[in-house]
């Protein structure tokens, strides 16, 4: 992969704007899984192939001792985990690392629903 390119750019760029326009129609302080319907919502509206509330097995030495469940994967490439709060956390981004090594994909874009719009995050799987 070339240095400085920026992985899965066009479907990010839906993502995140199908959270601002979730934002846009609802506003700040609605429970996190208000949003997760929503956004939900805006992924059919636009034609964005998703799972919803996706299970990984942890393994290890080839042996399940766990379960991992983050709340979106968009077109089996990119794992979506939103939040709700003004910042991002250091237990949210551990978690969301946490779900690449877990699946071994590429990205992961951490959406916080905040008082005053929409904050993303784009966490590489660096291994």
């Amino acid at each position: 992969m070339e240095t400085g390119k920026v992985i899965y750019k066009e479907l990010s760029y839906e993502i995140v704007g199908a959270a601002f326009e979730v934002f846009k129609e609802l506003g700040p302080g609605y429970k996190e899984k208000h949003y997760e319907d929503a956004v939900s919502k805006e992924f059919t509206k636009r034609n964005i192939s998703y799972k919803r509330q996706i299970q990984y097995k942890l393994l290890y030495k080839g042996e399940s001792i766990g379960m991992n469940q983050f709340d979106f994967l968009i077109d089996d490439r990119i794992i979506v985990e939103l939040k709700r709060g003004d910042y991002y956390s250091k237990n949210n981004i551990d978690q969301v690392i946490q779900y690449l090594k877990t699946s071994k994909l590429k990205l992961a874009i951490l959406i916080n629903f905040t008082s005053t719009g929409v904050k993303f995050k784009r966490i590489l799987n660096i291994k």
